[in-house]
């Protein structure tokens, strides 16, 4: 069965985003077409050779980018004019990206700071903007209130860092709330517009495996999180989630 839809997730490393494309990948479940997205190439082959082992017929192509703003903007442009994804419309777009700085406040340098903030604030900014210019583009523009109907999902995946820090994680902490309070916004402006937009808080470990870890709640399954995420986007406009608290059922809170 070919993909009913394009789906972009940016962050595809062997757990959580190789549990994601899986199961928005697989025919039986999502069947999307997926655009994975990491920063090195050999990395992105890994993800999709362990894919295949279980979903042989999953449509995914890789692009090796990192996240500022040039080559976001040639990823998105080499996306669209990707012959596998030919008519198919963006429904869903993830940012999901992994990104820690822990450092003693004193010995941390302003530079080593912004910088941090660039990396994964600048880089959910343009991957978000991106990512709605081509739902407007697939979908149209007509709001919720005259007819229109839901246009994508736009998924922030978070972290505990986004409501409260450790010590030495100034930078990491800043970056995690600010992206967290950039979803909050582009949620109450695109909500009525049909965008549903997401801010998930993964608190514990994720790995890919279903095993004695994630039978006993000690660890959440890279499927788990999937499935969430395919559930997230098949909400329609009469309930929309946005914002979650992901954890595996022993993790202390």
């Amino acid at each position: 069965m070919s993909p009913s839809e394009l789906a972009i997730l940016i962050g595809a490393g062997p757990n959580t985003g190789t549990g994601i494309a899986r199961v928005l990948s697989d025919p039986a479940r999502g069947n999307l077409a997926v655009a994975l997205l990491a920063r090195r190439q050999e990395s992105l082959d890994n993800v999709v050779s362990t894919i295949l082992k279980t979903c042989p017929n999953a449509v995914l192509e890789t692009f090796s980018t990192d996240t500022s703003q040039a080559s976001l903007q040639e990823t998105f442009r080499k996306i669209k004019e990707n012959s596998k994804f030919e008519g198919l419309k963006l429904s869903v777009a993830i940012y999901s990206i992994k990104h820690s700085s822990k450092k003693p406040f004193l010995q941390e340098t302003r530079d080593e700071f912004v910088e941090s903030l660039e990396t994964y604030v600048g880089g959910a900014f343009t991957f978000a903007q991106e990512s709605l210019k081509r739902f407007f583009e697939d979908h149209g523009e007509t709001p919720l209130s005259a007819g229109g109907s839901k246009k994508g999902t736009l998924i922030f995946t978070g972290t505990l860092g986004a409501l409260r820090c450790s010590a030495q994680f100034a930078a990491y902490g800043a970056g995690r709330a600010s992206v967290r309070q950039l979803a909050q916004t582009l949620a109450r402006e695109m909500s009525e517009k049909g965008i549903h937009v997401v801010h998930t808080i993964a608190n514990g470990a994720i790995v890919d495996e279903d095993g004695e870890d994630q039978q006993k709640g000690i660890k959440m399954s890279a499927d788990a999180v999937g499935e969430t995420y395919l559930f997230l986007h098949h909400q329609q406009p009469c309930l929309w989630t946005h914002e979650l608290d992901m954890r595996p059922a022993c993790e202390k809170f």
